[in-house]
């Protein structure tokens, strides 16, 4: 030793500071490990409270020993050391057990580093670590020796190992662990590093004891990150907890008070403000309870639904890579078949008699509904895909609304059923739009109104008010109820008309107008008055 013990620091500064950081340790390390003493999570936080709450008792005695001799005082710095050798340790394991409170991922290096951490802890307390202490200037200054290269591989090694462990969790987590992950890694960084700083930077190096003091409040630090996280977003529970052990120390308080009272009138008012206070607290703690329980219902409820949705979106993505591959698979033979029964009825093969035309007739139109309803399979799954994009060009609508009158002519005047087309005059500009997918939307409209309706005219107008076009399409059908509007524009949705007049669909042709004309930036719907009263279709688009 190298001169005479000088007492250093400020002990108003350093009592309430330090008993301020022990208390909130403790508090929190109980909170935690009470709210589940199975979890190791928990336990490891309640080891890592206590290591913390020794260090701030011993460090506190390293300023000011209670044995005012230089020996005195280099013994109580080497047991801070003693007491730090532990904290890398618990902050490592905690590490890997946070926050699914399981210690078997830490097994395999618990021997290793239990070593290295009681060689550690075991040189602290010799001259290893610390050899001597000096007052050059009257400034406490330990003397290093061979052993502080050991301590600083077990302190900083495993600080920096935990920092390694918890980006890596950090990067390789989603959603609320890896918020948890962030809070745990600001604390580490906002504590550990904090306390390297202060130790080695101004105590070791730089010779200035007075940050010393610091000492008991930046581990503090770590705890309060940890448990804000463990708060908010795991262990709900704790909140219960809490409030109950507010409501015992709150009842105990007026209990004891009124125990001591000096007068019966007293005695009888704090009883009343005893089982007031017991009272409150108590549908307090079952306020806080069925909010915490129904908040965890919650949260179980939303993560089910987020897995259900996942799934049910792998799901509808293998449905429409299905249909895309059955629909391609199927369009080629019907086409094939469609182009030999053609043939057949034109008398390429020769003439067939008239025993043979009606059946092949037959064949040729379920052959046709065939290769309709596989062209809307594909449609829809490209469009569910987002394979289906826009092909503007200079568009003459009404020209693409009377080659569709012209395809349909021959279907309504085998129902007696007049198509009726109100052209425009004078005659509308071209616009931008993608002709193939207006015009299959205007099909899909007309031949549902021609297959609907039994008798009377499907009527086709067109108008232009400014940059939108206005197409509608009415005809004299059975109409439909406000329930059958709101569900017609659905996929595999039909009206209960169409399942009495017809067999024929699956109910998609108007789902995918519906697609397309948004795709554009438009408005389909419909309107009717009623059963009976027929239905018109409006279409808007704006053009350019």
């Amino acid at each position: 030793m190298n001169g005479e013990f000088v007492e250093i620091g400020n002990t108003f500064i350093e009592i309430p500071l330090g008993i301020g950081a022990f208390a909130i340790s403790s508090l929190l390390g109980v909170l935690v490990y009470l709210n589940n003493p199975k979890s190791w999570t928990n336990r490891l936080f309640l080891l890592l409270a206590i290591i913390i709450n020794v260090y701030i008792v011993v460090n506190f005695l390293s300023i000011h020993p209670p044995i005012k001799t230089a020996e005195n005082h280099l013994f109580w710095i080497r047991f801070v050391m003693f007491v730090t050798s532990f904290m890398g340790l618990m902050l490592f394991l905690f590490v890997h057990t946070f926050p699914h409170a399981t210690i078997s991922l830490a097994k395999k290096y618990l021997f290793a580093l239990g070593l290295l951490t009681l060689s550690s802890a075991a040189a602290s307390l010799t001259p290893l670590v610390f050899s001597s202490i000096h007052y050059p200037g009257g400034t406490p200054t330990p003397v290093p020796g061979p052993g502080i290269a050991l301590f600083f591989l077990n302190f900083v090694g495993l600080f920096f190992l935990s920092f390694v462990v918890l980006i890596y969790k950090y990067l390789k987590t989603q959603g609320v662990e890896r918020i948890q992950h962030l809070h745990l890694l600001l604390g580490v960084i906002l504590s550990f590093s904090g306390m390297a700083i202060f130790t080695v930077i101004f105590v070791v190096i730089l010779k200035i004891p007075f940050f010393v003091f610091l000492g008991p409040v930046l581990p503090v630090i770590l705890m309060l990150f940890i448990s804000y996280s463990i708060i908010k977003y795991q262990f709900l529970g704790i909140k219960v907890l809490a409030t109950e052990v507010l409501t015992t120390i709150l009842a105990i308080i007026t209990l004891s008070e009124a125990l001591v009272s000096n007068s019966i009138n007293v005695f009888l008012f704090r009883i009343f403000v005893f089982a007031a206070v017991l009272g409150f607290g108590v549908l307090l703690i079952r306020s806080v309870r069925k909010e915490v329980q129904q908040r965890e219902q919650l949260e179980k409820l939303s993560q089910d639904l987020a897995e259900a949705n996942q799934e049910l979106k792998r799901l509808d993505k293998a449905k429409s890579e299905f249909v895309s591959i059955a629909s391609h698979q199927l369009r080629t033979p019907l086409t094939a078949m469609k182009g030999y029964l053609s043939l057949l009825l034109d008398g390429s093969y020769g003439q067939i008699g008239q025993a043979f035309k009606k059946p092949i007739h037959s064949v040729y139109d379920s052959n046709q509904r065939l290769i309709h309803l596989v062209n809307d399979l594909l449609s829809l799954s490209r469009i569910e895909s987002g394979k289906i994009k826009l092909e503007p060009e200079p568009t003459n609508i009404q020209e693409v609304i009377q080659s569709v009158i012209d395809e349909l002519k021959l279907k309504a005047e085998q129902k007696n059923l007049e198509l009726v087309f109100k052209e425009p005059a004078p005659p509308l500009p071209a616009a931008m739009l993608d002709p193939e997918k207006i015009r299959n939307v205007i099909l899909n409209l007309i031949d549902n109104s021609i297959r609907y309706t039994r008798q009377g005219s499907i009527t086709t107008g067109i108008q232009q008010a400014g940059k939108v076009v206005h197409i509608t399409i009415a005809d004299t059908g059975e109409g439909m109820n406000k329930e059958e509007l709101q569900k017609l524009f659905q996929s595999f949705s039909r009206g209960q008309a169409g399942k009495e007049l017809s067999t024929e669909g699956a109910g998609l042709g108007l789902y995918i107008a519906r697609q397309f004309v948004e795709m554009h930036k438009g408005k389909i719907w419909a309107e009717s008055k009623g059963k009976g009263e027929g239905s018109t279709f409006h279409i808007e688009l704006p053009v350019r």
